[in-house]
């Protein structure tokens, strides 16, 4: 009732569609059970029979008799009517309803934080943002007005029995209580059941997802026997499950259906004794017998009311649940408006830890003036991605303070502080789309000549001219059709294109060849200038560069410096360098000479000519 209570508010914001589809119902339930006492009448009164010398004889009023007629015709009609209108108004309700659950659901996804998104599964909300609201759209589409209709139609059909015999109604009511009975006892069964139901619905959804998603590794390691196996596994579960619920269904129709048919031969029965004793007529007799054939569609149709609103209850607590989501980030209620920023970040003895667990990283103290760049460097796990994450509120500091300006991260506006933020993350994520759509993604209003700016910078403007849209070559999902390093340099544009004043790169050359690196850095350098600049890599380009290398090892400072500084001293960097980057300044060397040769070579030839 909780659950159901809590869709008020959505419903109500259609409360005249609401009033309208309950005059309908009023409509439609009263033409149908007012019809039996026309036919009581007709056959009473424009029939009425009489004896005559001892045989039992019609004296009919034709005029009455055609005035039935044509109010069981009108009847009919607005029967006709007023069911259509409540089928599409309850139709038209729960696509309305649906819409508006929908969009506050993925509006809500997209604000939740980084740590929510780390612990719920994609295919759990997939499912109760598609089949948990479609079940809610069912029971406003044939529930909500059909419950009610149903009620009408027992309340009418049972006042009219009472009123033509009160003794035969008490017989007529045999069979009610075991009805209410068997709907109880099937809602009991049946409610925890489709939980189960929607919950594997999830599990299948998100086994497909992932096995989709991933299907280039499935590939590479030849496991479709394995994944096929694992989907199979989900599917027979879910079967079974709707099985289960099947069986169910198909022994509480029949049983309404055989109490609905005893109830009519008993009250059949009896009813004709009555009018063989003089104390009931046939019109009586035959209004009592239409009564109960109608009632028995109601009768029959509560186990699946019920149905409908278990699985409209179950829905909502899994949609409400995704509803309640707390974001861990979130503006404090004075938070004001990060403007006219320089870019002085500091890091002021600095934890973090993920859901109360180990520190991920323990009192680290960073300060990075306007215009600076900070590389980031450690061994992985040592918390560098996390750092970077913490500056534009992915996550929020459990020890110390980030500031910007002097400003607390947490005193600030998440939309402002991140508008000031550009970030390159190391998985790059391209949408479906076109590639100037997709590197304007931040901005959409940039120009084409903005575009192009940011594109050059990236050094992936000449890639995209030689394709044969341009920039409205069409990216295929994440970006499937382009390689690791256009991929990354596409992301680069986007970044750039926003012109914000602190940088994040992680990792951000990481997928591209030393060529490409060396175009991209030689881009990068000159836009770094007066952009406080964050940057994770293991490349000794982006390393030398650096106005200060910071070492992580275990979540915890252990070295910092320039790379002249820190080469010539034992420790964690000197480690790194001898083992991974020291190959890299060889390489460099070896580059370096040759391209000083190439110069000599040339005078040489040309003296020869």
């Amino acid at each position: 009732m909780k659950n159901l209570l809590r869709l008020v508010p959505y419903t109500f914001r259609y409360k005249w569609q609401v009033i309208l589809g309950w005059v309908c119902v009023i409509a439609s339930a009263a033409s149908i059970m007012f019809s039996p006492l026309v036919v009581r009448y007709a056959v009473d009164i424009g029939l009425k029979p009489e004896e005559v010398n001892g045989s039992l004889v019609l004296n009919g009023n034709t005029e009455q008799l055609v005035m039935a007629s044509l109010l069981i015709v009108v009847l009919a009609i607005l029967r006709g009517l007023t069911q259509f209108g409540m089928t599409f108004i309850g139709e038209s309700l729960g696509q309305k309803i649906s819409y508006d659950i929908r969009n506050f659901i993925y509006d809500r996804m997209q604000r939740l934080s980084y740590a929510y998104h780390d612990q719920i599964e994609t295919g759990q909300i997939m499912s109760r943002a598609t089949q948990d609201v479609e079940n809610i759209r069912m029971f406003y589409a044939q529930a909500l007005f059909r419950t009610l209709y149903i009620t009408l139609m027992i309340a009418i059909g049972l006042g009219g029995m009472f009123f033509v015999n009160p003794t035969l109604a008490l017989v007529s009511m045999i069979s009610m209580p075991f009805v209410v009975w068997r709907s109880l006892l099937f809602h009991k069964r049946v409610r925890p059941l489709w939980m189960a139901i929607q919950q594997s619905q999830a599990e299948l959804t998100q086994v497909a997802d992932e096995g989709l998603n991933g299907i280039r590794v499935v590939k590479a390691f030849s496991q479709e026997p394995f994944e096929a196996e694992k989907f199979r596994v989900a599917a027979v579960k879910q079967a079974d499950l709707n099985l289960r619920q099947a069986v169910y269904m198909a022994g509480n129709a029949p049983a309404l259906q055989g109490l609905g048919m005893a109830q009519i031969a008993l009250t059949t029965g009896i009813g004709s004794l009555m009018i063989i004793n003089g104390t009931l007529s046939a019109g009586d007799l035959i209004a009592f017998a239409l009564w109960l054939t109608t009632l028995q569609l109601p009768l029959r149709t509560i186990g699946m009311m019920v149905n409908a609103i278990a699985r409209c209850v179950s829905s909502a607590e899994r949609v409400f649940e995704l509803m309640d989501a707390q974001s861990a980030v979130k503006d404090a209620p004075d938070a004001r408006v990060l403007k006219d920023v320089r870019g002085h970040v500091r890091l002021d003895q600095v934890s973090f830890g993920y859901d109360g667990s180990d520190s991920v990283l323990s009192n680290v103290n960073i300060d990075a003036e306007p215009g600076k760049v900070i590389a980031l460097l450690g061994p992985a796990g040592s918390g560098k991605s996390t750092l970077v994450n913490l500056l534009p509120r992915f996550y929020d500091v459990t020890g110390g303070a980030i500031t910007i300006d002097g400003n607390d991260l947490r005193d600030v506006t998440i939309e402002s502080l991140r508008a000031n933020i550009g970030i390159v993350q190391q998985d790059v994520f391209l949408f479906i789309g076109t590639i100037r759509n997709n590197i304007a993604y931040g901005r959409p209003g940039a120009t084409q000549e903005d575009v192009e700016r940011a594109a050059k910078a990236a050094r992936i403007h000449d890639f995209i001219m030689s394709l044969p849209a341009g920039y409205d070559e069409w990216v295929g999902e994440r970006g499937v059709t382009l390689s690791g390093g256009q991929k990354q340099r596409i992301a680069i544009a986007r970044t750039l294109l926003l012109d914000p004043r602190i940088l994040i790169f992680d990792d951000s050359t990481a997928s591209v060849d030393s060529q490409t690196e060396f175009l991209i850095l030689q881009a990068l350098q000159e836009l770094m200038h007066g952009r406080t600049t964050f940057v994770i890599a293991q490349r000794l380009r982006t390393v030398m560069r650096a106005d200060e290398i910071v070492v992580l090892d275990l979540g915890k400072v252990v070295q910092r410096g320039t790379h002249a500084e820190l080469v010539k001293q034992e420790g964690l960097y000197k480690q790194i360098f001898d083992l991974e980057l020291k190959d890299q300044e060889e390489a460099l060397g070896e580059i370096a000479a040759a391209r000083a040769v190439e110069p000599e070579r040339a005078a040489v030839a040309g003296g020869a000519e």
